[in-house]
């Protein structure tokens, strides 16, 4: 059984705060990492975002306007040094280039220049025990910021992180149908909610079910995961990790049974409490961690335990679910978000074929 880092990948407005949740009850054997990757996708000098391309000041006062990917990767090696098993739960499009650009590796994780120069700034020592490579000069005069870079691509990686290092995580992932997460994201960058998250529009490339099914088949192909599927094996070996998928509704329909199955795929022992933290010092810690997206956590901040809904989620007509988000949001947002919606189902519902069933 894999004793790596457990990685969850998700998409946006996953119910993937509550599933965290679930995992910071265990303080006794996890450090859980909160959505480290953003910092650097939206504020940093390797920015892969457009959405505060222009606003340099939102940069500023983010706190994050240095954080490279390197920086990232240094900050989840120090979470490490407590003994404990790290659990990082993150957007995965965050590592990716947005709207289908050719990914190539972030200069700041040893990205060879194309043009053969930037070379000043290699440092000749390596960087630690999680990216372990060499790093380069980015910041002395090669790359510009936004992206692209002026870097060489890995063949097949999707991402700007060296494959070495993705090797060092146990990836799983937590998708939701995008009939509700779409939704749920449009209303977090309109009024009055975008005054609190900061996102002013919405941005269809971010939904994020391509980067997550893009990602999930990499690491499929290269044996990072699978080929077994949960509960479709015997006792796992050499490192070897199955093909771990949540989907939110059948968590939110049987939290014990879901969470209980994911467990074991990871290698931690299950335990009842786990879906209980109605105590104060829980709810500082999570305020804590959750604060920098700030609009985003609201009903995971309030919550105090995953328990099932009340009768199984029913499925609304395509009529229904339109005619609410006109009521809501008026004529053009109900269009661009059904459009969104249709242009996502195809990736959700592939990956559905691999969820947890139980």
């Amino acid at each position: 059984m894999s004793s790596k880092p457990i990685f969850v990948a998700t998409h946006p407005r996953a119910c993937s705060t509550a599933f965290e949740r679930v995992f910071m009850t265990r303080q006794d054997i996890l450090t859980c990492v909160h959505e480290p990757f953003g910092d650097a996708f939206y504020f940093g000098p390797e920015r892969l975002s457009t959405r505060y391309e222009n606003d340099e000041k939102a940069r500023e006062a983010s706190g994050f306007a240095d954080s490279t990917f390197k920086t990232i990767f240094e900050r989840i090696e120090r979470e490490g040094q407590e003994g404990k098993r790290l659990f990082i739960k993150d957007i995965t499009h965050y590592l990716v280039p947005p709207e289908n650009k050719q990914a190539t590796i972030a200069p700041s994780l040893g990205g060879k220049s194309k043009k053969g120069v930037g070379t000043n700034g290699i440092t000749n020592g390596h960087t630690n025990g999680v990216t372990n490579g060499v790093t380069n000069g980015y910041t002395n005069g090669y790359h510009k910021a936004p992206y692209p870079y002026d870097t060489e691509a890995e063949p097949g990686n999707p991402t700007v992180v060296p494959a070495e290092i993705l090797k060092q995580f146990h990836f799983t992932f937590l998708i939701r149908h995008p009939r509700h997460s779409i939704p749920s994201y449009w209303r977090c960058t309109i009024p009055p909610l975008d005054e609190v998250t900061g996102f002013y529009n919405f941005m269809p490339s971010e939904a994020g079910y391509d980067e997550l099914r893009r990602v999930f088949d990499f690491l499929v192909k290269e044996n990072q995961v699978g080929p077994a599927l949960p509960g479709q094996h015997g006792e796992l070996k050499n490192g070897e990790v199955s093909i771990t998928v949540v989907d939110a509704d059948d968590l939110l329909d049987n939290p014990e049974g879901i969470v209980s199955a994911y467990c074991k795929e990871v290698g931690i022992e299950y335990n009842p409490s786990m879906l209980i933290w109605d105590t104060e010092e829980a709810h500082q810690r999570a305020r804590d961690a959750f604060e920098k997206w700030r609009g985003f956590h609201d009903d995971a901040i309030n919550s105090t335990s995953l328990k099932p809904r009340s009768a199984a989620h029913k499925a609304k007509t395509v009529e229904i679910e339109d005619q609410e988000w006109r009521e809501k949001y008026g004529e053009e947002g109900a269009r661009i978000i059904r459009e969104t919606v249709n242009a996502n189902i195809p990736d959700y519902e592939y990956l559905k074929s691999f969820a947890i069933k139980v």
